[in-house]
């Protein structure tokens, strides 16, 4: 058989440079610079002297075909039809011609917002939330929502004093970045599953059931001569996994579900190594549809880094230096047990010193 470059089958996804703007094509691996114009614009210049421009807005995820229609038009109309969506759900439009940008940024700001480039907050990644995911503790689309509603200032202006990443996922099983962000909002379940009993031999395998459980709390057992499970609350850490191969285990409960908030990660390696986020709030209560008290709690968290940090240094970084309880000290977080690391796996992570510091 001969060898060739030709694509032969549809399986798999197309080649990403059939997608490539002309320009990026032309200077692909020969960029010289790149630079921010203003909030949402950059610029990067080939060595060439070519110049490919971006204008970046705001996206919430879960789009409709009349928001999709409205880009695409947009990008036909500006931007010879290229455009992106990064990691972070932000739309980027790619353009060739500068004197393109201020007419696409008029007619985009009728619906969306233009920003999230440097010293900003960027589009929240999050996960589907009550939408679509089976174990979520919370909304994760309407949570973004209410929150960026409360920070959009911070989106379209470059005032932080570096970028801030943040991130909501509706259930400790993390499907979005927050152990990675700089503010997380992740949803907690508080109690264990309830076992249908009468229904559990029906629909659910009792040794892939019991496999499920990373804690080995999910046991097997027989009540009046059926075959069912035991869950030990004292090992449960309300992950879900059960659940998720085990309809008959659900664990969603809306009276004791709710949020946390976590701070400080990030995954960049500028300045610091990279960092896992940690726990500023245990437990906020699930109040939707605006969440009121989660809102407050970050957009603090937003302002006090924004006031006391230092220029281009990034949350975690600026908690680090000034040590963890003169961050609970600024921002008015309450202090309390649910801070300490007493995982039992956590050696390496446990204080071995009386510093309360990191």
């Amino acid at each position: 058989m001969s060898v060739t470059t030709e694509r032969r089958t549809d399986i798999g996804p197309p080649h990403y440079e059939q997608f490539l703007h002309p320009i990026i094509k032309a200077n692909y691996g020969k960029w010289k610079y790149h630079e921010g114009l203003k909030p949402g614009v950059f610029v990067h210049v080939a060595e060439s002297g070519d110049s490919i421009y971006t204008v970046r807005a705001a996206s919430p995820r879960l789009i409709s075909t009349d928001f999709v229609r409205k880009l695409t038009a947009l990008a036909d109309k500006y931007s010879d039809g290229y455009l992106r969506f990064t990691s972070r759900n932000n739309v980027e439009f790619l353009l060739g011609n500068k004197d393109n940008i201020d007419p696409l940024i008029k007619e985009l700001e009728e619906f969306t917002l233009v920003g999230g480039t440097g010293r900003s907050i960027s589009n929240i990644v999050h996960t589907q939330g009550w939408v679509h995911c089976h174990s979520s503790a919370t909304d994760a689309s309407g949570l973004v929502k209410v929150v960026m509603d409360e920070l959009a200032e911070y989106f379209t202006s470059m005032k932080l004093p570096h970028k801030l990443r943040l991130a909501v996922a509706c259930c400790l099983n993390m499907c979005g970045a927050v152990h990675a962000s700089d503010i997380a909002i992740l949803g907690v379940h508080r109690t264990p599953p309830r076992i249908d009993h009468k229904n559990l031999p029906n629909l659910c395998e009792i040794p892939t059931t019991v496999a499920s459980c990373p804690n080995n709390a999910v046991r097997p057992t027989s009540i009046e001569g059926r075959s069912t499970v035991k869950v030990d609350e004292d090992k449960c850490m309300y992950c879900g996994n059960c659940f998720t191969v085990c309809p008959a285990m659900p664990i969603a409960d809306a009276l004791n579900d709710g949020v946390s908030i976590w701070v400080g990660g990030k995954i960049s390696n500028a300045r610091t190594e990279p960092m896992f986020t940690k726990l500023a709030v245990p437990y906020i209560p699930n109040n939707p549809p605006r969440w009121p008290e989660v809102t407050d709690a970050v957009k603090n968290i937003v302002e006090v880094y924004a006031k006391n940090a230092k220029p281009y240094e990034r949350m975690g970084e600026w908690i680090n230096r000034i040590g963890w309880p003169k961050f609970f000290d600024l921002t008015g977080i309450e202090f309390t047990k649910y801070h300490l690391d007493d995982f039992r796996h956590a050696g390496t992570t446990y204080r071995r010193s009386l510093q309360n510091r990191y």
